[in-house]
């Protein structure tokens, strides 16, 4: 089956894009192509992850039945990396599925993602 469309960027909103770019460039090591007051671009494709602000923005509860999406991440260990993130800034809720299959986390304003060994 053709495609109809190619994903170019995964956006976040927001309310400080550089500095949530900033965690996000220490957590995945791509680098930081293009950020102004109002957006970041982290990686060079073919899929960037990318940050806007957005007014206001109030990052959502975990758990929360309002979240509509988040980022999965493959670690080598998760233990060494969850304290890893935990210095950069994450924070790790008390709320954790999965039966130890992965690790929730949230960034600095809030968004869950996960890491699994991998």
């Amino acid at each position: 089956m053709n495609a109809i469309a190619e994903p170019t960027a995964i956006i976040i909103d927001c309310a400080d894009p550089r500095s949530l770019a900033e965690f996000y460039r220490k957590v995945t090591g791509w680098e930081i192509t293009d950020s102004d007051d109002d957006s970041a671009y982290l990686g060079e494709g073919p899929i960037q992850l990318a940050f806007q602000r957005v007014p206001g923005y109030q990052g959502p509860g975990w758990p929360d039945k309002a979240k509509h999406a988040h980022l999965d991440f493959k670690v080598a260990d998760p233990d060494v990396a969850t304290k890893e993130l935990l210095a950069l800034g994450a924070t790790k809720p008390d709320f954790q599925p999965g039966e130890g299959e992965w690790t929730v986390l949230t960034d600095p304003e809030g968004h869950p993602f996960c890491i699994a060994a991998g």
